[in-house]
């Protein structure tokens, strides 16, 4: 493909936390070097306590430049978590203002466009029929499906009206990208798009920042987990994942001085995991705060396993959990309580453990495992891990196949 011209609209963005954040800047440094140009409309920063930078008090869009990207800000009505008619105010305000950030960008020959939320697409539609420039929408997670899997949506109009919507941006893109298997052949199924216009860009990983690297003595006293075999939780806190199962585990595992569960990250539910965790006077499971992606090696390399854990419902079979990659390219064995998808793909590589979901006996039985089992097992395990990402799941092989499979014309 001869060098194009990309403009990403979504509304996060780094410095902004979050797997789709961190995907989408992958996907904006590989098209570079490719040769391509890049730019990115994107809200102020506002997710999970993310404080806005830059501009001016009063100011309601501004430009920056994020690791080499040219970015537009436009302001977002910011809003805690929890309360779904408060969250659809602050998706219809970026949807506003994002359409003059597109109008101040340079006219490209695609605009990628992130869902969710669904409702960007719309913006994208009519920028893209305004300026007569295709769309490809990018779907990290399938809406509304996944809100009323976890009852979050139950309004049947509104579910009507947004099926509609969503149908109707499948229809219109130019393509449409999904983040797994599962995602992409529910798109084709749809009918409403041209499978070969369905493109494949899963979550993959950046070797170089993640590695095995020793423990830090001074955060693993710091944390008070010197001595532990700590299984880690990295990530959002939130209602897809079911981290109830980590609470129940870490009370059935209490009497095991040595095993700890550390949980860090933000979210919608972890002030309940917390209390929850109080009332049981458990001492094994320990809460730390959001911490930058680059600080995140350390983190990965005071454990003994990662746990990944996802609430058992049929949409999520096809969930490929993104904290997995990061895991393995820093050689530490995953413990994975779901199915589908991501369960094929641990017992394919043989980097870790599969469980049922939501069963905490099973989480339990696999980190008493995990723990007790020898070194050399143990690496074993680990470095299996981070050869299958390595062979299959760096951004610049992704992003080559994605390339690949984008039209030649023009």
């Amino acid at each position: 493909m001869k060098s194009k011209r990309f403009l990403f609209l979504t509304q996060y963005y780094p410095p902004e936390p979050g797997a789709a954040s961190l995907r989408l800047q992958a996907m904006a440094h590989q098209l570079q070097r490719h040769g391509h140009e890049v730019e990115v409309v994107t809200a102020f920063l506002h997710h999970l306590g993310a404080k806005r930078r830059g501009g001016r008090p009063g100011q309601w869009m501004f430009t920056e430049e994020v690791n080499g990207v040219p970015v537009i800000r436009t302001w977002i009505w910011a809003v805690s978590t929890g309360r779904f008619w408060f969250r659809l105010l602050n998706y219809f305000s970026f949807v506003l203002t994002s359409f003059f950030g597109l109008l101040k960008s340079r006219r490209p020959d695609y605009v990628i466009v992130e869902s969710p939320p669904l409702f960007l697409g719309m913006t994208a539609y009519l920028y893209g029929w305004l300026k007569r420039v295709p769309y490809i929408l990018s779907v990290s997670d399938l809406w509304p499906e996944s809100a009323i899997a976890l009852g979050l949506v139950k309004n049947r109009s509104l579910i009507r009206l947004t099926r509609a919507l969503e149908h109707f941006l499948y229809r219109h893109a130019a393509y449409v990208s999904g983040v797994t298997e599962g995602i992409c052949q529910t798109i084709r199924n749809t009918e409403t798009i041209n499978p070969r216009r369905v493109l494949f860009f899963p979550n993959g990983v950046d070797m170089d920042l993640f590695r095995p690297q020793e423990a830090q003595k001074e955060l693993v006293e710091n944390l008070g987990l010197s001595g532990k075999h700590v299984f880690l939780y990295p990530g959002t806190m939130g209602y897809a994942q079911g981290l109830e199962i980590i609470v129940d585990a870490a009370e059935m595992l209490k009497d095991y001085p040595d095993i700890v569960f550390l949980l860090v990250g933000e979210g919608p539910v972890k002030s309940s995991l917390q209390e929850d965790a109080k009332r049981r006077g458990l001492s094994n499971v320990v809460f730390e705060a959001l911490q930058p992606v680059e600080r995140m090696s350390a983190y990965f390399a005071m454990a003994r396993g990662v746990v990944v854990p996802l609430r058992r419902h049929k949409l999520f079979t096809g969930a490929r959990p993104s904290k997995v990659f990061p895991a393995w390219a820093a050689q530490v064995p995953v413990i994975f309580a779901g199915q589908g998808e991501m369960a094929m793909l641990i017992e394919e590589a043989g980097g870790g453990i599969v469980v049922p979901p939501e069963d905490g006996a099973g989480l339990a039985m696999a980190v008493e495992f995990l723990s007790r089992i020898s070194d050399f097992e143990w690496q074993t395990m680990a470095k299996a891990g981070r050869d299958y990402v390595l062979s299959h799941y760096t951004w610049n092989r992704i992003a080559d196949q994605w390339l690949r499979g984008l039209l030649t014309d023009g």
